[in-house]
């Protein structure tokens, strides 16, 4: 069995992928996936499920929704459910069944290494297996406590450091048109990550797009001046001059860059 919390939640069998429809039970899963192999207290799962306002009886609804979730996960043949019931809570083991936010975390890991360590190919092919695994942020309506948020917003600021590696790779070992248009995107959801406007920048300059990599500059400038009333920072207006310092024909030093 593999679970997937990246994207929707999902859980994938031989038989295909299933889908829980029901919030309060999704929610649950997502919380126990979070803290998969671990003892998760039923005080903590109820403000996850219900946060500072729980139902009068939230014990048994409590129940009630893990009875639900492992008749969900029951598998033919086999007598016991993933979820234990362990003081003071419940735990979901995962034995040797597969999740993809740990996939995703040791490719990150993996290429992270490798990139610091010079070794670019190998750097760029664990990362691009890892956003391969990556299906999407977690959904918003499973966000609503405290601990599935905080999961929520880690893994996405992983997200974001893997396909700024990939790119750093990318750029080091000449792929300057492959990383545009992922930058471009991420950039529509980051606005204010000013170091992927450098990233665009270089690549598109490097990629023989001088115009527009001064164009994603005044893009920067503008969108930092209307949202933070800011200048773009050094980095930023250092790149800037020196492809205009090329433009010139005058020595910069925007291959190292």
């Amino acid at each position: 069995m593999r679970y997937e919390l990246l994207g929707s939640l999902r859980v994938v069998t031989e038989d295909g992928s299933r889908f829980i429809t029901a919030r309060k039970t999704a929610t649950l899963l997502a919380t126990l996936l979070v803290r998969a192999d671990q003892i998760v207290p039923r005080e903590l799962l109820i403000t996850e499920l219900w946060g500072s306002s729980p139902p009068r009886r939230a014990d048994a609804a409590l129940h009630v929704y893990i009875s639900q979730l492992r008749k969900f996960l029951s598998r033919p043949g086999e007598r016991d459910s993933p979820i234990a019931t362990r003081p003071p809570g419940y735990l979901l083991r995962t034995d040797g069944d597969e999740l993809d936010v740990r996939e995703f975390q040791r490719l990150v890991e993996t290429g992270r290494a490798h990139a610091h360590a010079g070794r670019h190919d190998q750097a760029a092919a664990a990362l691009e297996q890892a956003l391969a695994v990556w299906r999407g942020p977690v959904p918003d309506d499973l966000r609503d406590g405290p601990v599935v948020a905080d999961f929520a917003t880690w893994i996405e600021e992983l997200y974001l450091e893997c396909a700024e590696l990939l790119v750093t790779s990318h750029l080091a070992l000449g792929r300057h048109h492959e990383p545009v248009a992922r930058l471009r995107t991420l950039i529509s959801r980051h606005p204010l990550h000013e170091v992927l406007y450098r990233h665009l920048m270089l690549a598109l300059y490097r990629g023989g797009r001088r115009g527009e990599a001064l164009a994603v500059y005044a893009m920067a400038q503008e969108t930092l001046s209307a949202e933070l009333g800011l200048e773009p920072c050094a980095a930023l207006r250092e790149l800037r001059h020196s492809i205009l310092l090329a433009s010139e024909g005058r020595e910069n030093l925007l291959s190292t860059a």
